[in-house]
């Protein structure tokens, strides 16, 4: 049985009231809920939660499912916030030991020192840009992907605790041009492809 942890970091705050990152993380919860394969847990980042029983969910499952908008081109705080107090939670109880540097060769080996081999991790963010913003010449983000830009830090800081990606989705255009109905779609094919086959 595959156990799956899945974060809604759909933070409600301003105009935002985290509705689409809802909508997807239940999406993703009643995609495994309907398949006696996977075992379940979820939290979502405007609950209150216990630090060390976050941690334990991370090294309970075998795949975390991170859902968030992005706000001024980062995770919005009170995610952030989340991770912050997590992973600080999670040293040496699971999370990572060191960074993997040793004070004999101090200059390699950096980010080898995370606990969560073994496991994998997905994310899948939601923008107000249009998808057209990471790839035409002379748009905003200089033809640089979602993951290569904007998430680089998101998907180093996963490596460093040991886990390896699974294709990413993103969702563009939400406030302006949503065409929800057609995401959730695209999603449900995503998860069949990733979880499935």
């Amino acid at each position: 049985m595959t156990k799956i942890f899945i974060i809604n970091g759909g933070q409600k705050f301003g105009h935002s009231g985290g509705r689409f990152n809802e909508t997807i993380s239940n999406e993703t919860l009643n995609f495994f809920k309907n398949n006696t394969a996977f075992e379940i847990k979820t939290t979502n980042i405007n609950d209150d939660y216990s630090p060390v029983s976050e941690v334990e969910k991370f090294v309970w499952a075998d795949v975390i499912i991170y859902h968030t908008p992005i706000w001024w081109f980062q995770l919005p705080h009170g995610f952030k916030k989340y991770i912050d107090v997590v992973f600080t939670e999670g040293h040496a109880k699971g999370i990572y030991k060191s960074d993997g540097r040793s004070s004999e060769n101090p200059t390699v080996n950096y980010g080898t020192g995370g606990m969560l081999h073994g496991k994998k991790y997905m994310v899948t963010t939601s923008w107000n840009a249009p998808k057209e913003a990471f790839t035409l010449p002379g748009e905003f983000f200089n033809q640089h992907s979602v993951d290569e830009g904007p998430l680089f830090g998101f998907h180093r800081m996963n490596a460093f605790t040991g886990m390896k990606p699974l294709q990413s989705i993103h969702f563009h255009d939400i406030e302006k041009n949503a065409d929800v109905v057609n995401d959730i779609k695209l999603y449900q094919n995503h998860l069949t492809q990733l979880f499935l086959n």
